[in-house]
């Protein structure tokens, strides 16, 4: 593992050979030592671990929306750097996805896998503190046109007991559109 560049100490394939042989090997692994714990950023995504019963709307064109339900399960892993998610859909639905933050580049990221596509969905964003709301953005393929659109999520904690998530869509020369609402009220 390595990027290659000199200044950094690794020489993209014999990372660990460059790590013994620097002088800054001290310096080396405190970095990679910083880097391995959660940033304050991270607390962020405390409200969200529990059990979820949820209620999911979904537009797919102008009218009503179809309505069913689930169980959402957030858990915090991997040092409590990552927000677990697994969902169980009334109707027969699953997915999983994950969620975090990188302190790499300051921004969240995270993605998702479900029964309902054969595709990775990931998004970046921010969170602002004064609405306790995560703001994603994306990009992917329509599963029917195969052009491109904007996708963007907005996941708005109203309290400890319940967080809405919305998703929308924007195909190129159309105007954007609501595809999802999740409501998610604590079990426990």
């Amino acid at each position: 593992m390595g990027c290659g560049k000199d200044e950094c100490g690794c020489d993209g394939g014999n990372a660990q050979a460059t790590i013994e042989a620097s002088t800054d090997h001290d310096e080396c692994m405190a970095a990679m030592a910083e880097m391995s714990k959660p940033a304050s950023e991270h607390a962020n995504l405390a409200p969200l671990v529990g059990t979820w019963d949820s209620v999911v709307k979904m537009w797919m064109g102008p009218g009503e929306p179809m309505v069913s339900g689930g169980v959402m399960v957030n858990e915090l892993t991997l040092g409590n750097k990552w927000l677990r998610h697994e969902f169980d859909g009334d109707n027969g639905f699953t997915g999983s996805g994950f969620m975090g933050f990188n302190k790499t580049i300051g921004k969240y990221e995270g993605f998702w896998i479900d029964t309902m596509s054969t595709f990775m969905q990931t998004e970046v964003g921010d969170y602002d503190e004064a609405t306790k709301t995560f703001n994603m953005t994306s990009e992917m393929l329509c599963p029917m046109s195969k052009e491109p659109m904007a996708k963007r999520t907005v996941l708005r904690i109203d309290s400890l007991d319940q967080h809405v998530m919305e998703m929308y869509f924007k195909a190129e020369g159309q105007p954007e559109s609501k595809a999802m609402e999740i409501t998610y009220t604590r079990k426990k």
